[in-house]
């Protein structure tokens, strides 16, 4: 077993802390040392496949590698993943990733690696030889056989997340959202923080028919608290907020309707109305149902949210102008509410102006911003 020099070894590392640069400069005082370093060849292409990648270098490399010896596996990885940089050629790449497999039969890489391209290069190959169309069945049947190897994969690498991920795919693109899920499941199982599954299952719970918005609001404030930089779960927390605002308007309102019957503003046949002015005791009990409205329907829920969602509301205000025109209608609503229970009034005519300012401008956006974000 041959030994890799410790200025390889120093190279893989900067390669995996993304510091291709440094890995380049330092692979190219190796090769010109040994210009036969065959792993040196190799981690040379991983650095021009990283951050800004360059696949012609790549292929440059893997080749050197591949001419000091054409069945190293690990060189036939990386040339597949050059070939795949380099524009028209990944076709190609169905070859190589076979001679992997070949090489290294019960290793679960190769396998995985050709369930992710096979599908693609099946249906580039199927446009190109029938002008550019690809029917549902064929793509059955590409999906079917990447489908195989993916399983393979995943048997031989129970352990390895990316042999899920492309099981994951081709179920997506199959639309067979059962497997789909249950492969989202094993993907979190193993990691748990993992981004795109935490995504999707996240999404598909808060998005279920039935779910409230507190609810939907503490998945996703969950979620981000696993993957905070993820701008899907930002979003649905975001959309989950502004539907806890959207709930704000409702009691505001309600509180303008009690307004209205406590003065019994409209005739009703039959009912004689109230005489005004209330006396002032009336008045200030009025107050009472609306402070149980707030104190139930918005204070006590608020207390119970999440420290993250209580935050987020804060900082949805802040930045979305919606927002802050929920806050404003249901300000303007109570405010409504307010002058009609608290002004002593001696006639109905004003009251009822103030009933209508207060009920209609929200009542008219209720339906028109529900689908705006914030």
């Amino acid at each position: 077993m041959s030994t890799v020099h410790p200025a390889v070894e120093r190279a893989d590392v900067l390669i995996d802390l993304k510091r291709y640069a440094e890995a380049r400069q330092l692979l190219a005082q190796r090769l010109a040392e040994e210009p036969e370093d065959l792993r040196a060849w190799v981690e040379l292409a991983r650095t021009h496949l990283g951050d800004d990648p360059d696949g012609t270098k790549a292929l440059e490399a893997t080749e050197r590698a591949l001419a000091l010896d054409p069945e190293d596996v690990g060189a036939l990885t990386v040339h597949a993943h050059a070939l795949q940089a380099v524009g028209g050629r990944f076709v190609e790449m169905e070859d190589v990733l076979r001679e992997v497999i070949r090489l290294a039969p019960d290793h679960w890489y190769g396998y995985a690696l050709l369930a992710n391209w096979l599908f693609r290069i099946r249906t580039v190959s199927h446009a190109q030889a029938h002008g550019g169309t690809v029917d549902r069945r064929a793509m059955d049947a590409f999906l079917r056989e990447s489908g195989e190897l993916a399983q393979e994969a995943i048997r031989l690498g129970p352990e390895k997340v990316f042999a899920y991920e492309v099981a994951w795919l081709i179920a997506d693109l199959a639309n067979n959202r059962t497997v789909a899920a249950q492969l989202d499941e094993a993907i979190l199982r193993l990691d748990p923080q993992h981004k795109a599954a935490l995504e999707r299952r996240t999404k598909e719970a808060a998005t279920t028919p039935g779910v409230n918005a507190t609810r939907a609001a503490t998945l996703y404030a969950d979620a981000l608290a696993s993957v905070p930089d993820s701008t899907t779960m930002q979003r649905g927390l975001d959309d989950a907020s502004y539907r806890l605002l959207r709930g704000i308007r409702w009691l505001a309102l309600l509180c303008v309707a009690l307004s209205g019957a406590g003065l019994d503003l409209f005739q009703v046949e039959g009912e004689i109305q109230r005489t005004l002015p209330l006396p002032l005791g009336q008045r200030l009990w009025n107050l009472v149902p609306m402070t149980v409205i707030w104190a139930l329907g918005a204070l006590l829920r608020y207390r119970r949210l999440r420290a993250g969602v209580r935050v987020n509301l804060g900082s949805l205000v802040r930045r979305r102008t919606w927002a802050r025109v929920v806050l404003a209608q249901a300000a303007w609503a109570m405010l409504c509410a307010l002058l009609l229970t608290q002004v002593p009034w001696t006639e109905r005519t004003i009251p009822q102006v103030i009933f209508w300012a207060g009920l209609l401008p929200t009542l008219a956006t209720v339906w028109f911003d529900r689908r705006k974000s914030g």
